[in-house]
């Protein structure tokens, strides 16, 4: 396991930093690097300006479209896989810079959160060379405001554990496009298809078939999000789906939006 150092540009002028514990990276990466498991001694707040990735942890996979970003707890393992060139904007917290401004406790966990249009030029303005001390410190204040008003899992597909669960949620996620038979799935891993129900459940606080939809939505958004020329209609028959009006409803379940409105905000 890989602990990362402090971030390499982080902005150590008094008249950029909150205190001494707040620092920003901008990094730009292309369409297929990705960032092996590791963790930082700060907490960050990745956010991709531009572009998709993919953040998976312990728990599962965070699929970070443009109107997302994801928080990643201090000492958290994780991995990142660039879907579509990038522009990075991280920012990294002190765990005592959290202390210090009682947001320790909230933030133990990582999740992803919906970017609003105020979130996002928040996050863009604390970039701002020209920014006074002043104006960062609001800027930030703004920053970890939203993140409590914004917490959305749409895009999350946790990830079970126990081998034989394990074995067939990877068997989903590497062609999240067929209509798998919970039976069939079991009898590959080896136990029943009551068994298998059961740990779906006990692990990932969903059922297989609501497991499955979440999976094959996950794919559906990486396509939507990496592909500015992919039709809604051909998204939905590449992943097997009957009609639109199918995945539609499907995709709604899942994210609260139709694939064309979600479509148009990335």
């Amino acid at each position: 396991m890989t602990i990362a150092e402090p971030p390499i540009r982080a902005l150590h002028d008094d008249r950029r930093s909150v205190g001494d514990g707040v620092h920003l990276v901008a990094r730009t990466y292309r369409k297929g690097v990705r960032l092996d498991r590791h963790m930082h001694r700060q907490a960050q707040l990745v956010y991709a300006a531009k572009g998709t990735m993919q953040v998976t942890t312990p728990k599962g996979r965070w699929l970070v479209p443009p109107d997302r970003a994801v928080w990643v707890p201090a000492l958290f393992a994780h991995a990142i896989d660039v879907l579509a060139d990038i522009e990075m904007r991280t920012l990294y917290f002190e765990p005592a810079w959290l202390a210090r401004e009682q947001r320790s406790d909230s933030l133990t966990n990582e999740f992803v959160v919906r970017v609003s249009p105020l979130l996002h030029q928040a996050i863009l303005a604390l970039f701002d060379l020209s920014s006074s001390r002043a104006r960062t410190e609001l800027l930030i204040q703004l920053v970890m405001l939203e993140l409590h008003q914004a917490e959305d899992s749409a895009t999350f597909i946790p990830l079970p554990h126990e081998p034989r669960c394990r074995r067939a949620a990877d068997i989903v996620l590497a062609d999240p496009t067929r209509d798998y038979e919970i039976e069939t799935l079991a009898r590959t891993v080896g136990t029943s298809a009551r068994t298998l129900s059961r740990l779906f459940s006990a692990e990932t606080q969903l059922s297989f078939k609501s497991w499955c939809q979440r999976a094959r939505v996950a794919a559906a958004i990486q396509r939507l999000s990496t592909d500015a020329n992919v039709s809604v209609k051909q998204v939905a028959s590449d992943l097997g789906y009957a009609s639109v009006p199918a995945f539609s409803h499907a995709f709604r379940q899942v994210t609260g939006k139709t694939p064309t409105e979600f479509a148009e905000k990335t």
